[in-house]
């Protein structure tokens, strides 16, 4: 099954299979199957195509998702540092943006870079 351009895998709760969606968490999933009246408890593979339909089209009407939303967020780190705020400055330096420290554990960020005294030594040449 497919919807908004994703598979949803059809063996897990459908309220689980709408996370696999970009920009669809737990509790957003949660409303829209309030909203759209469709049984969380079903599995995604047993929806009718009436069910899959209203899942659609309420998603498309009212949430920005998946491409769109990447877009946008693209958009709004670009206008970051093109006004070259603190946090764009960030983002062009590859650091953590959010105030975490860097002194250690930035290494997700910078890449598993070492900067202790030892890591840049050569072995020693035997004679």
């Amino acid at each position: 099954m497919r919807i908004v351009g994703i598979n949803i895998p059809d063996n897990k709760k459908i309220e689980i299979a709408l996370m696999y969606i970009y920009g669809i968490g737990r509790s957003l999933a949660i409303h829209i199957l309030e909203k759209t009246g469709v049984d969380p408890n079903k599995r995604a593979g047993k929806l009718t195509p009436e069910e899959v339909a209203k899942l659609k089209d309420f998603i498309e009407k009212n949430y920005k998702v998946e491409g769109e939303l990447r877009q946008i967020i693209k958009q709004n780190v670009n206008l970051l540092k093109e006004i070259q705020s603190y946090k764009g400055f960030r983002h062009m330096r590859k650091l953590p943006v959010r105030g975490q420290r860097t002194k250690t554990n930035s290494r997700t960020v910078r890449g598993n870079v070492r900067k202790t005294a030892g890591s840049g030594k050569r072995s020693v040449e035997l004679k």
